[in-house]
């Protein structure tokens, strides 16, 4: 190998080092998805300490959701909250592909919602990895653009889990730089306006309580 050749391999391998690095820190994602051997093995210690698990599904090797889905049949006494209704991406090489995205995610969504320990958190998706472009906005968007862009994630995930599996989250404040936060909560009240009282109070206060053992008290 010349001289040329063997600068221009490390150049390579060093660039795609590079973005690596760059992607976790745009994202917040692990270039690798962690082996089963240590996902098992902070699964049992949650368990065995009483705790809550979260986790966030992206594809990033392990397909939508498999991961999760193991985890949660292999420890189905452990309580797993997916945070963001799972993380559909909207960008890299996702980006323009919604539909195709959408269509993976709910398959995997409804997958997800058979294992009974685990309850899925309904926001988070104005992050840039969401693909909206809401913060390039010269003005916030509104409640009603908010609830409209989310609608199909947010009755996907109603319609599998149910709403005593489901509760709302502002993600504040990393979603911040997308909406505020009273333009969240409005979106949420108009994508549970023909929900039940009994459904409202879930998702809204009750699964959230149930799931981090929370006391609310009486009202």
């Amino acid at each position: 190998m010349t001289a040329v050749a063997s600068i221009l391999a490390v150049a390579i391998v060093f660039a795609l080092g590079l973005s690596l690095l760059v992607f976790q820190a745009i994202t917040g994602v692990p270039p690798m998805s962690s082996s089963s051997s240590e996902a098992a093995d902070v699964i049992s210690l949650l368990k065995q300490a009483g705790l809550a698990e979260q986790a966030i599904v992206y594809e990033l090797g392990c397909g939508w959701g498999s991961l999760v889905i193991a985890l949660a049949r292999a420890f189905p006494d452990t309580g797993i909250c997916l945070n963001h209704v799972g993380g559909p991406l909207a960008i890299g090489s996702y980006a323009g592909k919604r539909d195709d995205v959408f269509a993976t995610w709910s398959k995997s969504i409804r997958e997800l919602a058979t294992c009974r320990n685990v309850v899925v958190k309904v926001g988070g998706m104005a992050m840039r990895i969401n693909g909206w472009d809401f913060h390039e906005k010269a003005d916030p968007p509104s409640s009603e653009a908010l609830a409209a862009a989310w609608k199909p994630y947010v009755e996907t995930c109603i319609e599998a889990f149910g709403a005593s599996r489901c509760m709302f989250e502002s993600n504040f404040p990393v979603d911040k730089g997308s909406y505020g936060y009273g333009s969240f909560w409005n979106a949420g009240k108009l994508l549970a306006k023909g929900a039940s009282a009994s459904d409202k109070t879930d998702l809204f206060s009750g699964t959230a309580a149930r799931f981090y053992r929370l006391d609310l008290g009486p009202g």
